[in-house]
């Protein structure tokens, strides 16, 4: 089949889009308001941008009856902060519901049940249940304009700027142990899933330094003398 987004021509009772791009993983991100309040929503447009440094970006669309912008953009644009807290599938519940709470009064991780994390070098707090958190810095906004106020996109680019992983969520090795942690992503329509499974592909070398084979495979080459 083919057809065209801005038409909307795909003659199918459900948009398949969202389900080509998958699975996406969740950012589930905490802020805080100008007056102190903390907001925590969770995003499912949401990816690592690079890491020498670090960047992350979560999307968000406006509100689809008032102009203005999602809690957590807006409160990211005020304070130059935000936090990026792993969403897993034991906190499946608590992701859902600070998804699904709109009202600007209300603490969403408390209402949730979570337990607040103080940060080391920003404001906004940390979920404490949660294995692995960014604390992260404002490096730019980006708009992609739609067709309303309701589909227009408002990425947030922030700059990695302190990294906190549970002591738990490392194996024998030192690696982080993903299938046990079980990362929760989205897929299209209401689906979701987690990382349980987990295999190695071996990478080629193919006459690559060795700088770029350690790169490619999550490391960092130690600075020469």
């Amino acid at each position: 089949m083919f057809y065209q987004p801005e038409r909307n021509d795909h003659g199918l009772p459900y948009n398949p889009y969202k389900s080509c791009i998958v699975p996406r993983p969740i950012g589930w991100i905490s802020t805080l308001g100008t007056s102190g309040r903390v907001n925590l929503a969770p995003f499912s447009q949401f990816n690592n941008l690079g890491y020498d440094p670090p960047y992350v970006m979560f999307s968000a669309v406006g509100h689809e009856f008032e102009p203005r912008r999602k809690d957590s953009v807006q409160n990211a644009i005020d304070t130059g902060e935000f936090v990026y807290n792993m969403a897993t599938y034991e906190l499946r519940n608590a992701v859902d519901l600070s998804g699904q709470i709109s009202d600007q009064n209300v603490d969403e991780m408390a209402a949730a049940g979570l337990t607040v994390a103080p940060s080391r070098l920003v404001k906004p707090p940390r979920v404490a249940e949660s294995a692995i958190q960014f604390e992260c810095k404002l490096h730019q906004i980006v708009v992609l304009p739609g067709a309303t106020n309701a589909t227009t996109n408002y990425i947030v680019i922030g700059r990695v700027i302190g990294v906190h992983i549970a002591d738990h969520a490392f194996n024998a090795e030192g690696k982080i142990d993903i299938a046990r942690l079980k990362p929760m992503a989205r897929l299209g329509y209401m689906h979701y899933t987690t990382v349980d499974h987990v295999f190695d592909m071996p990478i080629l070398n193919l006459g690559r330094s060795s700088e770029f084979t350690e790169a490619m495979a999550g490391g960092k080459p130690a600075a020469k003398a």
